[in-house]
């Protein structure tokens, strides 16, 4: 079985959000859970999942990452 992108989850402190999502994202959800589920040998609320994939997904964005570091280095807009 490949090994996902997402590990086991850090135990973090959330900021509560409500998200509508498409049907098939939830199901997939549900599925990437259930997969994550038997390879760490703990079970995963799906929700849970969302977080961490997000996080992912920036920190692989390069344009992402380059606006973050421009935004960072320029002096605030007054």
């Amino acid at each position: 079985m490949p090994k996902l992108k997402i590990a086991a989850l850090v135990d973090d402190r959330p900021v509560k959000m409500t998200v509508e999502l498409a049907a098939h994202v939830h199901r997939d959800l549900h599925v990437y859970a259930d997969v994550l589920a038997k390879q760490t040998g703990q079970a995963v609320e799906p929700a849970k999942l969302i977080g961490p994939m997000l996080a992912r997904f920036m920190a692989t964005d390069r344009a992402f990452a380059k606006s973050k570091r421009q935004a960072r280095s320029s002096p605030p807009e007054v």
